[in-house]
């Protein structure tokens, strides 16, 4: 039977594949260290949980919500923007909260996409960045570049070479994959070329409190009239480590805001009205839970980046992010990202993502996701060490190239 139009738009779900390695792996009675997922281990602290349980024993809050979200919500957000980036925002027009930043991005991407629209998007990347707008109709330009002195150079080429010229350039920094972290005068420079150009932009700061190095990653809104073109999208997933409680927002430009609130009050009813106020909660709090959180993942990169390497593995150490962007070894570079992720499933019970599954200019490296405690990130470096020392044995060489 054929597929349909969108759905043969979209490639194969490369994470698919480990994941099924994964589980089968376990059926067999194999202890996983799973380092693929980017989903959070941590318990959402107590505090926003008991206001949950709290809000919930009120049968008025079992109701239909707001989609754009409880007022009360929104001023915190525009609160917690004040407080972290100076920035200024209107709560009733430019602040909506979202089912998550992923879908705030595909629900703008149905928003503002006409059919053939061409949009800017860094590859590697978070895939719904840009499988957002390829479900909307839209085409992706893909830039391989950092946010260096060679970005303003890639845009003004995506632009020259795009009919028509690009509606919407995409930002994520700190960066899922790749943990890079943008600077302020980068975002300064972006701003003025998008504005020069008549480009939208829309950027994830979803990792905005996970950062370990330097200065706080800062907000594109920062920049002086940046919220004329720009929306940016946050959430409370690992900020709070509430990723099943699907709670984020879209802020900034009233009239993209505008444009999302209108899309997802066809499509949604809001999250739950208990978690809207407990994320109210977490938001109006002191800071202290951010920063166990944050503390947390820097001692996990630490032990990361020191027992990988004493394993055979040097790791860029990543400044930011719950991730650490890690190219394949040398040894292993022939097989791509995607096998060789399956062969430290297969061979040493350790699981990270396949970087080809972030865009094919991903493909030398993996995603290896701070998500297990630092005891299990150390075994997981022992069992790579056996595989490594393996793998130099002449007579150990067939298997690993019979993944190919």
């Amino acid at each position: 039977m054929e597929e349909f139009h969108k759905v043969r738009r979209l490639p194969p779900y490369v994470f698919e594949q480990v994941n099924r390695l994964k589980a089968s792996a376990r059926a067999r009675g194999a202890d996983i260290v799973d380092l693929g997922m980017g989903n959070p281990d941590l318990p959402t602290p107590k505090a926003i949980v008991d206001k949950l349980v709290e809000v919930v024993r009120d049968p008025r809050t079992h109701r239909y919500s707001s989609s754009r979200g409880i007022p009360g919500l929104r001023r915190a957000q525009a609160n917690y923007y004040a407080r972290r980036f100076g920035v200024k925002l209107d709560p009733e027009t430019q602040v909506v909260a979202t089912l998550g930043s992923k879908e705030g991005f595909a629900n703008m991407a149905q928003a503002i996409t006409a059919p053939g629209d061409v949009v800017l998007c860094p590859n590697p990347t978070y895939p719904i960045h840009a499988f957002g707008f390829i479900m909307s109709g839209g085409v992706i330009r893909s830039l391989q570049v950092e946010p260096d002195d060679r970005f303003i150079p890639a845009l003004e080429r995506g632009v020259r070479h795009s009919i028509p010229r690009p509606l919407a350039l995409i930002l994520n920094y700190p960066s899922n994959p790749t943990a890079l972290v943008a600077s302020l005068d980068f975002y300064k420079d972006v701003v003025a070329f998008a504005k020069k150009n008549d480009i939208i932009i829309l950027s994830d700061l979803a990792y905005a409190e996970i950062y370990f190095d330097g200065e706080p990653p800062p907000s594109v809104l920062q920049v002086p009239g940046a919220i004329d073109i720009a929306v940016e999208f946050t959430s409370m997933s690992k900020t709070f480590s509430m990723p099943g409680w699907r709670m984020g927002f879209a802020v900034g430009n009233e009239r993209l805001i505008a444009a999302l609130a209108r899309v997802k009050s066809y499509l949604d009813y809001g999250a739950f009205t208990p978690i809207q106020v407990a994320a109210t909660a977490a938001l109006n709090g002191d800071g202290t839970d951010i920063a166990e959180v944050r503390e947390v993942y820097r001692k996990r990169r630490d032990v990361l980046i020191d027992s990988f390497a004493r394993a055979g593995w040097q790791i860029p150490a990543p400044a930011a992010s719950m991730f650490a962007w890690a190219p394949v070894p040398e040894q292993f570079r022939h097989l791509g990202s995607l096998e060789f992720s399956k062969l430290l499933i297969e061979h040493a019970d350790v699981a990270v993502a396949p970087g080809v599954g972030f865009g094919e200019h991903g493909d030398d490296y993996v995603r290896v996701a701070l998500v297990e405690n630092e005891h299990r990130i150390r075994q997981a470096a022992r069992n790579l060490k056996r595989l490594f020392a393996s793998a130099k044995q002449p007579n150990n060489v067939v298997p690993l190239a019979a993944h190919r």
